[in-house]
């Protein structure tokens, strides 16, 4: 077998740069009869939150293996397909060969495997005690550029140079360098590329560093031919130090905060950003049987509630976890075939094979070495004035936004582990209801009495009459 240092193939080292290319988003199981704590990582998975539940979403996945990365960009741009335009800045000419057009669906894969995911237990007969013991025991573990034939009058006149202009395949794309801002932003505006107010600022900041522009734009006979009426996401590869994610340009045309997703997909461990606090989303929670039917809801306002008490200066960590399992699932891990799509270049191809020609079998899930970091912030150009930069660590340690629902046994056992059981049902629903409450905001009293109960609470699930009682 490969090991995990194998060099990508001759076509794939064709398709990164040696430079510094810095994109830009565009524009239960119960612990014992009476603990509350949830202790493993096993359940029955009921639903999860992904990005559809947010407006102004973006989706990147940033593949990244020493100064190598791949960069897949998907966004949720709802206009006109000839009013498209996407800038990137890039520090160096892109050549043809390092462009791609991705299938979305790997993107949706990768953000449903990776959504907070919401399970369901449900509590075993209190009188089978040696049931509760064993659980007990359980461990947590378990194309060639194309030239103009001269410069142009309008170059001349902005400054602006087109170094290389590729089709690829539904997206005509150009590389520009200028020599100011305003005479790029006209030159885009008069090229027909609709570019937002105030984007001189923005744009001049790239420039002082001697940057071109990756400029895209839907060509829509090509379009109509392929048969697409979606914009399918944009690949670059390329080959930098720099571990980073411009988001500057991206706040220029927004209306209000936007929520950018970020999926890193890495060798040795989680990613965190290191000009922003990264900060764990609150997870394990024990919360009531309720939310099941309103857990969209529930994450939104929780994520809100997040966000606010960040002051929206932070980036938050939704989910970290070695590809080749998950626990509860709440979508199949991506295989090996669906990771090189996507740019994982270290991972074998389904097709590989050894010295002796047998086929190397991929890993479990089917997927090799890839550890996947979910991403989510919140931002607008006040509270994030600096691009977005990131930084690989060590830490394998997985974890997830999970969030439990634990339906109270309905059975008419009898034993004193029974009465026990069920006079400490009302301390229980009113800690999910605080809990529900501190995370979300929501009103204590409204969600107290979508539960059935109220502030002192009366047992849902009486304790049996004792047997004189029965009599008279």
């Amino acid at each position: 077998m490969k090991s995990a240092n194998t060099k990508p193939s001759p076509s794939l080292r064709k398709r990164f740069a040696r430079a510094a290319l810095i994109p830009a988003t565009f524009a239960v199981l119960l612990a014992g009869v009476f603990h509350e704590e949830v202790r493993a990582f096993c359940g029955f998975y009921v639903a999860r939150a992904d990005t559809k539940l947010y407006n102004q979403a973006s989706r990147v996945v940033l593949v990244r293996d020493g100064d190598r990365t791949v960069l897949t960009m998907a966004n949720d741009y709802q206009g006109e397909p000839k009013d498209f335009a996407l800038v990137v800045p890039v520090p160096t000419f892109i050549e043809r060969g390092q462009i791609n057009v991705a299938d979305p669906s790997l993107i949706d894969h990768l953000d449903a495997y990776s959504a907070p995911r919401l399970v369901e237990y449900f509590d075993e007969d209190p009188c089978n005690i040696r049931r509760y013991e064993r659980m007990q025991m359980r461990d947590e573990s378990k194309s060639a550029p194309t030239s103009g034939a001269g410069e142009s009058d309008l170059e001349k006149s902005t400054g602006v140079t087109v170094e290389a202009q590729y089709q690829v395949d539904e997206y005509d794309i150009v590389i520009l360098s200028a020599k100011e801002s305003n005479g790029l932003e006209r030159w885009l505006t008069v090229s027909g590329y609709k570019i937002p107010n105030g984007a001189s600022r923005v744009l001049g900041s790239y420039i002082k560093q001697d940057m071109r522009f990756f400029v895209a734009k839907v060509n829509l006979e090509k379009q109509s031919k392929n048969g697409f009426s979606y914009l399918r996401p944009l690949q670059v590869a390329y080959e930098s130090p720099k571990f980073m994610l411009p988001i500057r340009l991206g706040t220029l045309n927004a209306k209000g905060p936007q929520d950018l997703f970020v999926f890193a997909l890495t060798k040795n461990g989680r990613v965190e950003t290191s000009n922003y606090r990264t900060v764990r989303m609150p997870t394990g929670q024990q919360i009531p049987a309720y939310v099941k039917n309103e857990f969209s809801d529930f994450y939104r306002d929780m994520f809100s509630r997040a966000v606010q008490k960040e002051n929206m200066r932070a980036v938050f960590l939704e989910y970290a976890w070695d590809m080749r399992w998950c626990d509860p699932c709440a979508a199949d891990p991506l295989s090996a075939e669906q990771l090189r799509k996507l740019g994982v270049f270290w991972i074998d191809a389904p097709n590989t094979r050894d010295p002796n020609g047998s086929r190397i079998a991929p890993g479990p899930g089917g997927a090799q070495n890839a550890f996947v970091t979910r991403l989510h912030v919140r931002y607008t150009g006040e509270t994030f004035p600096e691009d977005l930069v990131f930084q690989e660590t060590a830490d394998r340690a997985n974890f997830q936004g999970r969030y439990v629902l634990r339906h109270a046994y309905k059975g008419g056992s009898s034993c004193s582990a029974a009465d026990s059981y069920r006079r400490s049902l009302p301390a229980r629903y009113e800690k999910e209801a605080q809990s529900l409450a501190g995370l979300t905001g929501w009103n204590i009293n409204d969600i107290r009495q979508k539960m059935g109960v109220t502030a002192k609470s009366s047992n849902p699930y009486p304790a049996k009459k004792k047997w004189w009682e029965q009599l008279w």
